[in-house]
């Protein structure tokens, strides 16, 4: 995992909330939906296929801490995660918190409008929430 890069456009969409057993926890930078991405840190892969079995239980644990942390959010109706991987291969979950009403409900949230990105102090707020709902990361 020490030779692992985050792809660009990942790094320009979302911001770094946790460090998980295998996977950053990011979330992206658009205030209509909460939305948290993982990016499994191992080095050139695109398809869930590609990690070994002890990656994927550890992938899944993950997926599963971020669905249940997305479900406790105000307003969060139904939970939506997928991995696409057509314009970014790189090996990553969306998890996205929806509810009816949702600007894109009820269809998917790619291609769907434009996104808006956080006002950089409520962003930090945000990063800050997630992190301590994740709880990843000993609190000070």
């Amino acid at each position: 995992m020490s030779d692992f890069e985050l792809d660009s456009r990942l790094a320009a969409n979302s911001v770094l909330v946790d460090q998980g057993p295998l996977s950053q926890v990011r979330l992206m930078n658009d205030e209509r939906y909460p939305w948290l991405v993982l990016v499994p840190r191992v080095t050139g892969i695109t398809e869930w296929l590609e990690l070994d079995g002890d990656q994927q239980d550890k992938l899944r644990t993950e997926l599963n801490r971020c669905c249940k942390a997305l479900k406790g959010t105000d307003g969060v109706e139904k939970i939506n995660f997928a991995t696409l991987g057509n314009i970014v291969p790189q090996l990553h979950f969306h998890v996205v918190g929806r509810h009816v009403g949702d600007p894109a409900w009820p269809a998917p949230v790619w291609g769907n409008g434009q996104p808006r990105p956080f006002d950089e102090t409520v962003l930090q707020e945000r990063v800050a929430m997630w992190k301590e709902r994740l709880g990843y990361s000993p609190q000070p």
